[in-house]
């Protein structure tokens, strides 16, 4: 199986996601690791990501799940996937692979990318983030509110994972 987390940046997609995956003794995999050099330069820019600028990561995020699953393993993987096409494309099918949304309000988020330092994700693409963010019909959703541990216990809770460690 395949947990997805997604959601805006800072929303804390990998913190959760590398918490989640220790508690369960799977593979981490942190989608921003993929981008291609003209994605992240666009983004340290501070211009937004378009839809022709993702569709290549997401193929290529893809076929990282395909293979996961044609081996039989486990993975948890942080990607922003804000939009349902970006979702459908990654596979997300809540029984192989289950999309779990982080949320939080925009002040909430805002305040936590003031006190972080990421590589290249500017704060100043949240509001673009917020516009572009679709949220899902299907799958676990979870407030931000809650801790990494608890967001990890509440994962495994529901999505009646068992812990291998």
């Amino acid at each position: 199986m395949i947990v997805v987390l997604w959601g805006v940046s800072g929303c804390g997609k990998s913190t959760v996601g590398a918490r989640l995956a220790v508690d369960l003794n799977w593979t981490f995999h942190d989608a921003d690791d993929f981008h291609p050099a003209a994605n992240v330069n666009k983004m340290r820019q501070g211009v937004p990501l378009e839809d022709a600028d993702r569709y290549p990561w997401l193929a290529q995020l893809k076929v990282l799940l395909c293979d996961i699953n044609a081996r039989g393993s486990n993975a948890v993987l942080a990607c922003s996937a804000l939009k349902q096409d970006y979702r459908d494309r990654l596979g997300i099918d809540q029984v192989n692979i289950c999309g779990v949304q982080l949320h939080g309000t925009q002040a909430v988020i805002q305040a936590r990318l003031a006190q972080r330092n990421h590589a290249f994700m500017s704060e100043r693409l949240l509001a673009s983030q917020f516009a572009t963010l679709e949220s899902s019909a299907t799958g676990l959703q979870l407030d931000i509110d809650l801790s990494p541990p608890e967001l990890s216990a509440r994962i495994i809770a529901a999505l009646s994972l068992e812990k291998s460690l």
